[in-house]
């Protein structure tokens, strides 16, 4: 395995709290995502269902949890069916779990192969009254395509139409939200490994370097200290690029004078890093440039203080508006008859700052949790306030990743440079001018 796993006692831990919250007679099911065709006979990188892998650790196809906590058979209560092997797939896949080691990586004492399931979900269903099934319900979620578990959802309805369904979502999202220190171990890993990138960067950034050169620089780092790779679509954009907010094509050369903002963070054991960091090419800021940065950089200091356990994201948003607001305005981009004829709907400051400044951060880069209940200690969050202007060529954001804690929040990446002049010596270790 590349990554070292955790032990099953978190995923024991995190089965027991979800239980403690369905109801007499529930029956809960998780499936594990498909694996996904790409043209011919090829298939994209697998990657689990992170609900399933919450609550089990198992990182392989064709897996199903069930959970029946008030079965009258104890061995039946807490179930979990993986495929089954033989020679042939050990020879074209490789290996597979044995039934030993997904309960010893689960906790999950009771190992059944895949072609038991029909069994013994029928005779669980009749055994229960309300069924909890899953569902992607990100509030930004896009889904085109007919998932395992929406699959399933349609045979549960179609078989059992008299059944209670429930959505277990939203409980998953409570628990999801709110890390076990085992997670935020191996968030600290991604960040580290985040980090170690970086640093490799601020060596081999300079005028005329390609961006997606760059980007191969992060991924040889990242992938060489255990990583799969980018938890997500590598942004590394020099000049007017940077005010793409989601801009990958990562293809154009980076020129003297430029800046260049990387948004990359590496994935580690399936948890991730979220940072942006924004660098001068050619290893100085110019004076414009260095008083956009050193006003995000303000309101990134503000916004790490601002989060803390009571507070709503909604109206941490608002506080940092007006933070924005006032730092604009010191850098002439907007004035006060700007913001006294501002629409309240869409303010004056988002026309430099058009996108949010934390979202929580886990298994998902965006991952689940409550953005309208207060924010709770072991929560985890990014803070990336940004400056875009379209007109100077000018882009620059700055992300850190946050364990919220009463007394003062951890900083999971407070090692990795920010400061624009520890930026500029770093970058000009060694080089001629």
């Amino acid at each position: 395995m590349r990554y070292q796993p955790l032990d099953k006692d978190l995923y024991i831990r995190n089965r027991k709290k979800l239980v403690g919250k369905l109801p007499q007679n529930a029956l809960a099911i998780f499936h594990a995502n498909d694996v996904l065709p790409t043209n011919a006979d090829g298939t994209m990188r697998f990657r689990q269902n992170n609900d399933l892998f919450y609550l089990t650790g198992i990182d392989q196809e064709e897996t199903i949890l069930v959970l029946c906590p008030n079965c009258p058979k104890e061995e039946m209560r807490e179930i979990l069916f993986i495929r089954k092997t033989d020679e042939h797939i050990a020879v074209w896949e490789g290996h597979k779990l044995t039934k030993e080691e997904a309960s010893a990586s689960s906790g999950v004492s009771r190992i059944e192969w895949l072609d038991a399931f029909e069994g013994i979900w029928t005779m669980l269903m009749a055994l229960s009254d309300e069924v909890f099934l899953n569902t992607n319900e990100h509030l930004r979620a896009t889904v085109h395509v007919e998932t395992r578990d929406a699959r399933f959802i349609k045979q549960c309805r179609e078989r059992y139409p008299l059944h209670t369904y429930r959505r277990v979502a939203p409980l998953m999202h409570r628990l999801r939200a709110v890390k076990e220190s085992e997670e935020v171990a191996q968030m600290q890993h991604a960040c580290d490994i985040t980090e170690a990138g970086f640093r490799r960067i601020l060596q081999v950034l300079k005028p005329g370097v390609k961006e997606y050169e760059l980007e191969a620089e992060f991924l040889h780092e990242f992938v060489r200290r255990g990583s799969k790779g980018f938890a997500y679509e590598p942004i590394i954009a020099s000049g007017k690029n940077a005010c793409v907010l989601h801009y990958t094509d990562n293809d154009q050369v980076c020129q003297e004078g430029d800046l260049v903002l990387f948004d990359v963070g590496a994935e580690y054991g399936n948890y991730n890093a979220d940072m942006t960091r924004t660098l001068p090419v050619g290893g100085r800021f110019s004076k414009r440039q260095r008083q956009v940065y050193e006003a995000v950089l303000r309101v990134h200091r503000k916004a790490c203080n601002m989060l803390c356990p009571g507070i709503t994201i909604q109206d941490y948003h608002r506080e940092i508006g007006a933070v924005m607001q006032y730092e604009l305005m010191g850098l002439g981009l907007i004035s006060e008859e700007d913001v006294a004829k501002q629409d309240p709907q869409w303010p004056a400051y988002k026309k430099y700052f058009m996108h949010g400044t934390s979202h929580h951060l886990g298994l998902d880069v965006h991952d689940v949790g409550t953005i309208y209940d207060p924010i709770e200690e072991g929560m985890v969050f990014t803070v990336e306030p940004g400056i875009y202007i379209p007109e100077e060529g000018i882009g620059i954001r700055l992300e850190n990743n946050l364990l919220i804690q009463q007394g003062g929040n951890l900083d999971l990446m407070q090692h990795i440079p920010i400061e624009a002049e520890e930026i500029e010596e770093l970058m000009n270790q060694g080089r001629v001018f």
